[in-house]
């Protein structure tokens, strides 16, 4: 029978290492995180083979006294914590004193530092556990790790290594999100000699678009909300800079990266009615929180978290998210370039029709393409002339004088889907359906939260055959009925009367939408379609109210539409997530034409 005995120091250091250092990215978030908590300015990371030949990270932190270097290297030994009241109250990336210690355990690793007091730097080695004496070295105040041929000694561990590249992507995306959680830190990173990241201390923005890219930082919406007890700043991309995978999402907190489903899932909630179903945002969100909120000790690689009170934290993310996401309206960028005020009063105007639209709406508009001479020349001046800039005239709006909508004019409509426009910048396409749903879904939004989405009553009520349980929820939901708008009554055994729908809807089939409202209530609770199920099933009526595809639209109504557009929060997804516009920009159409060349 094998006899119970105690394990080596090297033994049960080789086997933490397998949980700390899962790779050379393990090993080298740990070595980076080490050289913040020692209030490093600038850190320069060099590797060789991916990380599997040689991870160094240089800084010019605090450095570590001659007498320490040893303790520093030894299990459980930290400067960081010293009690249980510590522990519950980190503030440090780095608390548990294990992580060098499990890297020394196997590979080569040389540990060269001094504090600025100290004259000269001193060196110690460790090789597979095996602990050298200090020595004097030459090198500049801060701290020097290398770590030499990572599993050299536990070739089990070694050969489920991936291949250089493989390694080298982890390792550059660990440098990344450090890189991201400290634009106040400079950093320079090579592989195999060849330098690929040199950033000074930066403001965030521009930290971003050096690291991530400027495609990512042009799409950037600015994240900024919270209290002393907790806040969340950053920056969110627009829906329309969305990804296939879920490559571009960074969370720290309290500057520690972390992968928090409780987070994910208010994000995902903020996005929920702007982003396509199979698309994944991208962000870069820092959470601040008391320390004794929230347990970084859960996980050996400290890349989760708990937090005390989930649900204000879910509620902190996703209202700075959503808020930040309501001003994603059509023709404004991310950078929020702001709307004309002219578009702001068609606000609670609902699409007009053609003999209505001119007396309810009070923005610049254009007649009819069919135009006399006179208006022709302008027009076609406008078209092929110099640009129009803001401040000047717009055609076939009077003599006054108004600024060019973001979306522009209508032109025409193509293949009775898209809206053609133009604009300062080249060509709009708008897809009206799409759109316009858009518009009828943040309408309800908004009535149903303040309680006054208005009855449209019909002339001539519609009626329609129920089983006995739709005949029952009509009769026990009359209260949330009214709340959307509806005036449903019983008028037989298994025939109810729709006398008024909700009035955004008065276009819509009143059949129709009473049908999808009772399959709702038939599913859930009135109180759970009100609130857990509201957005969906408003999103679901908005659909029967939008104008279809096929519908002809005259002039003057595209423009309502494009006017709406702009003043209506969110505008630039329809309610599953897709584009409702695009622009095409006069050097992308000369492209196409190959003009100038």
């Amino acid at each position: 029978m094998p006899v119970i005995h105690p394990l080596s120091d090297l033994l049960i250091d080789q086997i933490a290492a397998g949980e700390v250092v899962e790779r050379p990215a393990s090993a080298l978030k740990e070595v980076l995180e080490n050289s913040l908590d020692a209030g490093a300015r600038a850190i320069q990371v060099d590797l060789e083979a991916g990380g599997i030949r040689l991870v160094r990270v240089a800084d010019d932190g605090a450095g570590i006294a001659s007498g320490e270097l040893a303790l520093a290297l030894a299990r459980h030994a930290t400067s960081k914590i010293g009690s249980l009241e510590d522990l519950e109250r980190v503030a440090t990336l780095g608390f548990r004193g294990e992580a060098l210690a499990s890297i020394a355990a196997v590979s080569h690793l040389a540990l060269v530092s001094r504090p600025p007091a100290q004259q000269h730097a001193w060196r110690i080695e460790v090789h597979g556990g095996t602990l050298g004496a200090a020595e004097p070295a030459s090198g500049a105040a801060g701290t020097t790790v290398e770590v030499r041929d990572l599993y050299f000694n536990t070739p089990a561990r070694r050969k489920f290594l991936r291949t250089e590249a493989t390694e080298f992507g982890h390792c550059d995306e660990a440098l990344r999100r450090i890189a991201l959680a400290r634009p106040d830190v400079a950093f320079t990173f090579t592989h195999n000699g060849r330098a690929l990241l040199r950033v000074r201390p930066q403001p965030l923005a521009q930290r971003l678009r050096a690291v991530l890219g400027d495609e990512a930082a042009d799409a950037l919406l600015e994240v900024d909300e919270g209290s002393a007890a907790a806040s969340v700043r950053g920056l969110i991309a627009s829906p329309a800079f969305s990804r296939a995978s879920r490559d571009c999402q960074y969370l720290f907190v309290n500057g520690r990266f972390v992968r928090d489903k409780l987070i994910s899932h208010a994000i995902r909630q903020a996005y929920q009615d702007v982003l396509h179903h199979e698309r994944h945002p991208a962000y870069v969100l820092f959470l601040e929180i008391d320390p004794a909120r929230v347990d970084v000790n859960v996980h050996p690689t400290k890349s989760e978290v708990r937090f005390r009170d989930t649900q204000a934290v879910h509620r902190l993310v996703f209202h700075a998210l959503s808020r930040a996401l309501s001003d994603t309206r059509a023709g404004v960028t991310a950078q929020g370039s702001p709307v004309p005020a002219a578009t702001h009063a068609a606000l609670s105007a609902q699409l007009p029709s053609a003999s209505t639209a001119s007396a309810a709406l009070s923005f610049p508009r254009q007649a009819s393409i069919g135009l006399p001479l006179r208006q022709a020349v302008a027009h076609y001046e406008r078209l092929f002339g110099a640009p129009v800039t803001p401040g000047t005239q717009t055609p076939n709006a009077g003599n006054a004088e108004a600024e060019v909508p973001p979306l522009g004019f209508a032109l025409a409509q193509l293949a009775g889907v898209y809206v053609l426009a133009q604009n300062d910048h080249g060509l709009v396409i708008v897809d009206m359906h799409a759109a316009h749903e858009r518009i009828v879904y943040e309408k309800l939004k908004s009535a149903l939260d303040a309680s006054t989405i208005a009855t449209q009553q019909l002339l001539i009520p519609a009626t329609l055959l129920v089983t006995p349980l739709e005949s029952a929820l009509v009769t026990e939901n009359a209260d949330a009925l009214a709340r959307l708008g509806f005036e449903i009554g019983l008028v037989g055994p298994n025939t109810v009367a729709v006398r008024g729908v909700p009035a955004p809807l008065h276009d819509a089939d009143p059949a129709a939408l009473a049908r999808d409202v009772m399959r709702e209530l038939g599913q859930s609770d009135a109180g759970r379609v009100l609130t857990e199920r509201r957005d969906a099933l408003l999103a679901a009526m908005a659909c029967h109210a939008a104008v279809r595809a096929n519908r002809a639209l005259s002039v003057t109504e595209m423009n309502a539409l494009l006017r709406e557009m702009e003043a209506t929060e969110r505008s630039g997804q329809c309610n599953h997530g897709r584009p409702t516009w695009t622009q095409l920009g006069m050097k992308e159409l000369d492209a196409l034409f190959q003009r100038g060349r």
